[in-house]
């Protein structure tokens, strides 16, 4: 399915463009960002190439992931979201939002919109999503998308020149039809 957009309640979700590098550094060059991500902070070579390898990865048939600009308001690039497919009909979900943009909703927004499309459109049973045990904005995240606590993967990524456990949270379909519906 290419191209895709999602329109949620306050953000849309679309294909990556290869103009989107400079908006993206804001996002994985800002150690703030990064401090919560699975990867340290990246420079604008490596925001280039993450664009362009999402905007290459979305033409596959069949895709293997749906990694999506956030944006708000004019198409202004807010975020990212992703669904990495992960097993059989099951996704990881991963998402971030610039900083000086936090605490408006956007990522819970484009959360909720990638799990529906995920359970509405691709037909997935399951997705899950591995947070850092210190990112308590994005535990509210997954906990108001009725996303239940599974466990804590241990030293589960390395970044910020250290190991890190993850939790991880996870919604099943009948699950996310029964609170959605």
């Amino acid at each position: 399915m290419y191209p895709v957009t999602l329109t949620g309640r306050v953000v849309t979700l679309r294909e990556f463009r290869s103009d989107d590098a400079a908006d993206t550094l804001a996002i994985i060059g800002d150690d703030r960002v990064t401090h919560w991500l699975s990867f340290d902070s990246r420079d604008m070579a490596a925001a280039q190439a993450m664009v362009d390898g999402a905007a290459k990865r979305a033409q596959l048939d069949p895709r293997t992931e749906y990694y999506l600009a956030v944006t708000v308001g004019d198409e202004e690039l807010v975020g990212f979201a992703r669904l990495a497919f992960a097993g059989v009909e099951a996704a990881k979900l991963g998402y971030a939002i610039r900083a000086d943009r936090w605490g408006k909703g956007y990522a819970t927004d484009a959360a909720r919109r990638m799990i529906e499309f995920g359970f509405a459109d691709l037909g997935l049973h399951r997705i899950s999503a591995a947070i850092g045990p210190d990112n308590a904005a994005s535990i509210v995240v997954a906990d108001r998308l009725g996303m239940q606590y599974e466990g804590r993967i241990r030293d589960h990524v390395f970044t910020n020149g250290a190991w890190r456990d993850s939790l991880l949270y996870a919604v099943l379909s009948h699950e996310w039809l029964a609170t959605a519906g």
